[in-house]
């Protein structure tokens, strides 16, 4: 069944006003800024033999009053992605509670630093039997959009403990009009639980970046990226984790919720080349770093023909209170790694997540690109590190260094 976007009550006066676009803070420019890069003792990824590091630019922008931002590049030119947890222009939206929402955004332009977000609604999802549902993985393929959402309990600290990943609603009609997910907290798409002190593998996946509507794909098909983990003592939250594990499938409506459609990272053979299968128990990390993982993004840098893994983690039981977060980038010639360290931006934002490299905004010699995020959820009367970094859409440029 088809049912169209619907608002909260106190909002559907501004349905009349829906196209109207999101209020940019102001531009934006500083002094560009080598930021150290702190890599931590026992870590599991040798230095980049190409890159030492990444350098701010300075030209950043702010977009919104609201979080969870993944663009993805669709065919019309335009970027689409879910956001919750605040507001753009008049209109809110909350994904905590039993009257969870997740909300839509179109994103117009060419110019990181002259954008224009438009409100596409906000839609219910049950986060039963857990606290809260929250957006993650989301695509805009050949005209469908794909517009995934994961479950979140508390029990320490802020999200603490990380529920399965539900499933994905669909549109076919850019945001317009959306197909509910035929699944739920209790009957998940790879039936993984985050009750009873069980652990998630892929609580809340992302899809890789492959470049407008998917075009650099290397065989047609959607990869998604997931922190988790097995250890009965880990931390397993919604910026926690052990390990980041990968899936991959054809991406069509009639797929997108069939577990069996689905493949899975189970390791490398003698060769380094990447096993797949079918069976879900038998899934192996693409990464594994414990307490060090998090929420994590991969986008294909074209020009360069190299994939960048940003992975952000916010320390243990949920990041809360004035906890700094650590984001570090990754470079790979293949997918399924092996991996390398770029950078290590300890305390990027201070409390810097959900980073990603929104492929729209990378340079024709792949050299510059911009970081997409949020910051200082609980940090927001306090002064951003890098400047511009807050509780928005946040775009900043970098420019990668190179080893001489």
């Amino acid at each position: 069944m088809r049912i169209r976007t619907t608002l909260p009550s106190m909002y559907v006066a501004f349905l009349l006003c829906l196209t109207a676009s999101a209020t940019s803070h102001a531009d934006q420019t500083q002094p560009p800024v080598d930021w150290a890069s702190c890599v931590p003792d026992r870590c599991p990824f040798p230095q980049s033999s190409q890159f030492v590091g990444i350098t701010f630019t300075g030209r950043h922008k702010e977009y919104t009053n609201a979080d969870t931002w993944y663009p993805s590049w669709a065919s019309d030119g335009n970027l689409y992605s879910p956001w919750t947890d605040g507001r753009i222009g008049r209109e809110g939206c909350s994904s905590g509670g039993k009257n969870a929402r997740t909300g839509q955004a179109r994103i117009v332009g060419d110019d990181p630093m002259d954008l224009k977000v438009i409100s596409l609604g906000t839609y219910p999802g049950s986060p039963e039997p857990y606290g809260g549902r929250y957006p993650c993985g989301s695509l805009v393929h050949d005209g469908a959009w794909y517009h995934g959402s994961y479950c979140l309990d508390k029990r320490h600290g802020p999200w603490d403990i990380r529920g399965p990943f539900v499933g994905f609603r669909t549109s076919t009609d850019f945001g317009k009009t959306w197909k509910d997910c035929p699944l739920s907290g209790g009957n998940s798409l790879f039936a993984e639980s985050g009750k009873d002190d069980s652990k998630v593998k892929i609580g809340a996946p992302h899809f890789v970046d492959f470049g407008k509507n998917m075009q650099h794909s290397p065989d047609g098909k959607a990869y998604l990226v997931g922190h988790g983990a097995v250890r009965p003592e880990a931390d397993c939250s919604w910026i926690s984790g052990d390990q980041v594990y990968m899936v991959r499938v054809v991406p069509t409506p009639s797929n997108i919720n069939d577990k069996s459609k689905y493949e899975f990272l189970c390791g490398r053979d003698t060769q380094g080349k990447a096993i797949w299968t079918g069976d879900f128990s038998k899934i192996k990390p693409l990464i594994q770093w414990n307490d060090n993982c998090g929420c994590v993004t991969v986008t294909y840098n074209a020009p360069l023909k190299k994939y960048f893994m940003c992975v952000s983690y916010g320390g243990k039981r949920g990041g809360g209170g004035k906890t700094d977060y650590d984001t570090y980038l990754l470079e790979s010639d293949v997918l399924t790694g092996p991996w390398r360290m770029v950078a290590y931006l300890k305390g990027f934002g201070p409390q810097a997540y959900f980073v990603n490299l929104p492929s729209k905004f990378i340079s024709k010699d792949g050299q510059t690109m911009w970081l997409c995020y949020s910051a200082n959820w609980s940090r927001k009367n306090e002064k951003g590190n890098p400047p511009g970094s807050g509780y928005t859409l946040c775009l900043q440029e970098i420019a990668l260094k190179l080893k001489e």
